[in-house]
């Protein structure tokens, strides 16, 4: 009886050895990484918008204190008012990534509230009085900031993606694609010119 429950703990034995060494044999050979991979996408993504809401968010008091020096300057406002609500109002969401209209839509609305922000950045060199203003330079120096923060999570992004597609396209990755994660799909990234992608000049240094 002894040597009947020796032999079957020693098969139990062997196969759990089995197991263990095909699920390290396994994820050895990237089982894990469309997910993991996809995983780091969107927590880069999160970052990305969490850096252009931050920027949004400092639209409104930008505007207000420009206009307390620059009210006559009524064209750039409602540009800056239009663009910021283009970016509120448009629904993100992780759908969107592997969207390509959508997430051209997402850059381009970004783009234009960048492009807005340089526009008011540039009148408020017209007005001294308004660039030594303790409350605008507070601001410039956030937008700034913002703006350093935005393309490193850009990058960052790019980078998740570019690591995620290859994945989706090379061997191994192919082989688990095609049999365990068939509804992985490529996601969308940043193709912008540079020159739609530069920072806003927020640089009030006398030359």
């Amino acid at each position: 009886m002894s040597t009947l429950i020796a032999r079957i703990c020693s098969i139990s034995y062997a196969k759990n050895t089995l197991i263990l060494a095909t699920i390290m044999l396994l994820s050895g050979c990237g089982i894990n990484n469309i997910p993991t991979f996809d995983e780091a996408v969107d927590a880069a993504w999160s970052e990305v918008q969490n850096q252009y809401k931050r920027r949004a968010d400092l639209v409104p008091n930008l505007v207000d204190t420009v206009k307390g020096f620059a009210a006559q300057e009524k064209e750039i406002f409602i540009e800056v008012t239009e663009a910021r609500s283009k970016v509120s109002q448009m629904n993100v969401s992780p759908e969107m990534l592997s969207d390509p209209a959508a997430f051209e839509q997402f850059q381009k609305n970004q783009a234009g509230l960048g492009g807005a922000l340089s526009k008011l950045m540039l009148v408020a060199e017209r007005y001294p009085d308004l660039k030594s203003n303790e409350n605008f330079l507070q601001l410039q120096n956030q937008l700034e900031g913002t703006e350093n923060r935005i393309a490193v999570a850009r990058g960052d992004y790019i980078k998740a993606v570019q690591r995620y597609n290859t994945e989706l396209r090379t061997i191994p990755g192919r082989w688990w694609k095609k049999f365990m994660y068939a509804e992985s799909t490529a996601k969308e990234t940043f193709t912008v010119d540079e020159a739609d992608t530069a920072n806003p000049s927020v640089n009030f240094s006398d030359n």
